[in-house]
């Protein structure tokens, strides 16, 4: 089996998570987190939208983790992002960190928002 090294460029990877906290790009963030190609920073939860919207023009897929276990988001979040051009994959956020990751590797305009496990 050949194993290839997966470069980001400038992007921030998830290199880790547990309970209360995620690592990204080697730097912990305690508690809930948001990323974006503009930055990294603490999320305040599915009431905390506005920094989503504002960089609606920079991703075209947000990840939103939803903790331990998947569960579904408020419809009124859901329908605001969509309506920004925004589109919306819910997961536990193991999963939605995993798979912001690859898609991340491929280049792809993604972000995640996020809450701990």
């Amino acid at each position: 089996m050949r194993m290839n090294e997966v470069s980001f460029d400038d992007s921030r990877p998830v290199d880790g998570y547990g309970p209360g906290f995620f690592r990204v790009g080697g730097e912990v963030v305690a508690g809930a987190v948001v990323i974006l190609p503009s930055g990294v920073s603490g999320w305040g939860g599915y009431d905390d939208r506005a920094r989503l919207l504002e960089r609606a023009g920079e991703i075209d897929v947000l990840f939103i983790g939803t903790g331990a276990e998947i569960a579904q988001i408020p419809g009124d979040l859901r329908r605001a992002l969509e309506a920004a051009g925004i589109g919306v994959e819910i997961a536990a956020s193991p999963a939605a960190c995993r798979t912001y990751n690859v898609l991340l590797s491929e280049g792809r305009r993604v972000g995640l928002a996020a809450l701990p496990v």
